[in-house]
C-alpha cells in the first residue's frame, strides 16, 4: 500500500493572522511527512468555504511544497473542472508545467466543486457541471499528447493550437477523481481513473466502495477510458490522530472530526457555523448522538442518502496509540485500499499533535505495510 496525507487548510479561527499560519503548518507537516517517507501529499480544492476549507489554491500550495521536498509526490486532490472555475486547457497548461518542475511527481484528481456557495462565486450553473467534468476530463490528456490541438462542442470551442509544456510523466500524469457515490465509483472505474474515496465510512464503507469500483473497472472499454493509462487505485481516507497517549490522541481526534462535521454540515446541510469543541467534552459520544438524531431525521424524512452523509459522525478511526493506527490501516488493506489518506489537518488539532502523528505514523505504522 501507498500511504498519503491530504490538505483542506481548515481552521477555527478564519482571521487573516491565523489563515496564514495555518497554510505554514500545512507546509511544514507536508515537508516533515517528505522527510520521513511517506509516498504523496493532496491538497483539495475548495472556495468560499470559511473555516471547512481555505485551500483555494491548491496549484499554488503544491507548487511551493514541491520546491522545499525532493521526493513526495504531489497531488491534486481535486482540480475542480468546471470551465468558469478552471478552463481545461488551463489546467493542462499548469498540470504540466508543475510535473516538469517537480521532475515527475505530479498526481492529478479531479472534481466538481459543485455546491452552490463554491459554484456560484464562478457563476457556474450547478445542472451544467456533470457535462463539463467529463468533457474537461476527457479534453487535458489528449492536449498533452497532441503537438496541435483544437476542440470544439455544443458547450467549449478551442481553436488550433500548440498548447505548452507537455508533462514528464509520460504518457501523462496518473490520473483520479473524487468519489463520494456509486456514480462516481462507477464513473471512475468505467473511465480508468483512480477512485479517490474520501468519505468517514470507515472500512466496512471502503469494502462496497472498492466492489462498486471494482465492478466498473470490470466494464471498461476503450471508448470509456479518460487517458492513454488506466490508473485502477482506490484511495481511502484515515481521519488519524496517533500520539504516545492514546487517550489524548482520540480526544484530539474527536474533536477535530467534531469541528470537521460541523464545517461540512454548515455548508452542505446549511447547519449553524462550527463553534470551538470543549477539551471537556466527550466528542465520541457528541458525534455518535447527532448521528443518531441524523439517521432518524432522514427516516422520517424518508431521504436516502449514503455514507458520503451519515459516515461524518462516525468516531472509530485510526485515533489513539501506533498500535491503534496499525490495527485500523489492516482493516482498510482488507477492505480492497491501495492508497490510506491520512487525514490529520483537521479544525482544531494543534499543530504540535499534527507533527507527532506524522512521525510516529512514518516511524511505527507506516513500516509495517511496506
Amino acid at each position: 500500500m501507498e500511504f498519503s496525507m491530504i490538505f483542506e487548510a481548515q481552521m477555527v479561527d478564519p482571521s487573516p493572522e491565523n489563515e496564514q499560519q495555518v497554510l505554514h503548518d500545512s507546509v511544514e507537516q507536508a515537508v516533515l511527512a517528505d522527510k520521513l517517507g511517506f509516498d504523496r501529499i493532496w491538497a483539495v480544492e475548495h472556495h468560499c468555504l470559511t473555516q471547512y476549507a481555505h485551500m483555494s489554491a491548491p496549484e499554488t500550495f503544491l507548487a511551493f511544497v514541491a520546491g522545499k521536498t525532493s521526493n513526495i509526490r504531489i497531488g491534486h486532490g481535486v482540480v475542480c473542472l468546471p470551465f468558469k472555475m478552471n478552463h481545461p486547457v488551463k489546467v493542462a497548461e499548469r498540470v504540466a508545467m508543475l510535473d516538469v518542475l517537480s521532475n515527475g511527481r505530479m498526481d492529478f484528481g479531479v472534481g466538481k466543486g459543485g455546491t452552490e456557495t463554491e459554484a456560484g462565486a464562478f457563476d457556474v450553473n450547478i445542472a451544467d457541471i456533470d457535462k463539463q467534468l467529463e468533457t474537461s476530463f476527457r479534453m487535458i490528456p489528449e492536449i498533452w499528447a497532441a503537438d496541435l490541438y483544437s476542440f470544439e462542442s455544443d458547450i467549449i470551442r478551442v481553436p488550433e493550437r500548440r498548447i505548452h509544456p507537455k508533462p514528464m510523466q509520460k504518457p501523462h500524469p496518473p490520473l483520479s477523481m473524487a468519489c463520494t457515490r456509486e456514480t462516481t465509483l462507477n464513473q471512475a472505474g468505467e473511465w480508468g481513473v483512480g477512485a479517490l474515496c474520501l468519505g468517514f465510512g470507515g472500512p466496512e464503507d471502503v469494502a462496497q466502495k472498492n466492489r462498486v469500483y471494482r465492478a466498473a473497472i470490470e466494464r471498461r472499454t476503450p471508448e470509456s477510458q479518460v487517458g492513454a493509462v488506466a490508473n485502477d487505485k482506490l484511495s481511502a481516507l484515515c481521519p488519524a490522530i496517533v500520539l504516545d497517549d492514546g487517550v489524548e490522541a482520540r480526544a484530539v481526534g474527536h474533536r477535530g472530526q467534531r469541528f470537521f462535521t460541523e464545517s461540512i454540515n454548515h455548508f452542505y446541510q446549511g447547519g449553524p457555523a462550527p463553534g470551538t469543541p470543549p477539551e471537556d467534552e466527550d466528542a465520541a459520544e457528541y458525534l455518535r448522538k447527532k448521528g443518531e438524531a441524523f439517521v432518524a431525521y432522514l427516516n422520517e424524512e424518508k431521504i436516502e442518502v449514503g455514507t458520503e452523509a451519515t459516515g461524518l459522525f462516525n468516531p472509530n478511526h485510526a485515533y489513539g496509540t501506533p498500535a491503534d493506527a496499525i490495527g485500523y490501516v489492516e482493516r482498510l488493506q482488507e477492505a480492497g485500499a491501495d492508497e490510506v489518506m491520512f487525514l490529520i489537518q483537521m479544525g482544531s488539532v494543534p499543530q504540535k499533535a499534527a507533527l507527532r502523528t506524522i512521525e510516529l505514523l512514518a516511524e511505527e505504522v507506516i513500516p509495517r505495510f511496506r
